[in-house]
């Protein structure tokens, strides 16, 4: 069984600042990790090879050179091999534009079976790129998966995660699949898959590679562009009340009839 996981480095948003007068992420210094929802669908591709003889895992990412580093980190978990779709032409891509170049990164490396990704990106949080790429490559794709039940090399049956509990899908194959947290948890990194990594080469493909013109990526090709970013601002400092209950009540109820929150019956 072949499969692919999408992958991308992301910032660590525990460090991530806004720049208050450009309203602009500050990316300087601050670390760069794989995407938490990706290593879990990196987790689900290594299981899943495991009970499959002969197949592999492929990692794909798009993003500068320096993802390279997220990708080998994939291979010391256990990934067999990873592809960097990079170029200045795929520069200030939404999520159209995404897609669309991970979809030609995906033909180029032939068939496969089964594609995962993460349930959405921490830097983002749109969700849309796994289906996006799913509609591009014309196979059926499901989302927020929390559990894989049943997998053959025709079909899979998983659950579905939804707010108030699950559903169940079979699809066909080859699909895509989307990992949320609960699906399972990453495992940690050993020297031995450390040391195999360090011997493989990670391709890094341009435009000309995926066979694909700079009209049809990057900034030319996104029909959405983020106008700004900024961080609400924060709230005013909370006020703890003194007295019994009802004295505390009161105070509470007067607070909220002088800014309007409330009534008081007549």
């Amino acid at each position: 069984m072949k499969i692919i996981v999408l992958a991308k480095q992301v910032p660590d948003t525990n460090e991530v600042k806004i720049d208050p007068v450009k309203g602009t992420l500050i990316r300087e210094g601050v670390p760069s990790i794989l995407n938490p929802d990706d290593a879990n669908a990196l987790e689900a591709a290594l299981d899943i090879r495991g009970r499959f003889p002969g197949s592999s895992v492929t990692v794909v990412s798009m993003g500068p050179p320096q993802a390279l580093d997220m990708l080998r980190r994939c291979l010391n978990m256990g990934a067999d091999d990873a592809v960097l779709l990079s170029s200045r032409a795929f520069g200030g891509a939404d999520t159209c534009a995404t897609s669309t170049t991970i979809a030609a990164g995906i033909r180029k490396l032939g068939d496969y079976d089964l594609i995962f990704a993460g349930r959405q990106a921490i830097d983002g949080d749109t969700a849309q790129v796994g289906p996006q790429t799913a509609r591009r490559l014309g196979i059926p794709s499901i989302t927020y998966v929390q559990k894989i039940r049943e997998i053959d090399e025709k079909s899979v049956i998983v659950e579905r995660q939804m707010e108030d509990g699950f559903e169940v899908i079979e699809a066909k194959l080859p699909c895509l699949l989307t990992a949320v947290k609960e699906l399972n948890t990453p495992r940690y990194m050993t020297i031995r898959n450390i040391k195999e990594a360090g011997k493989k080469q990670i391709a890094v493909w341009d435009e000309g590679e995926v066979c694909i013109s700079a009209e049809s990526c990057g900034l030319r090709a996104s029909p959405t562009q983020v106008f700004r970013s900024f961080t609400p601002p924060p709230k005013g400092k909370g006020e703890m009340l003194d007295g019994t209950v009802n004295e505390m009540a009161a105070l509470l109820v007067d607070r909220l009839t002088k800014v309007h929150a409330i009534e008081k019956e007549v």
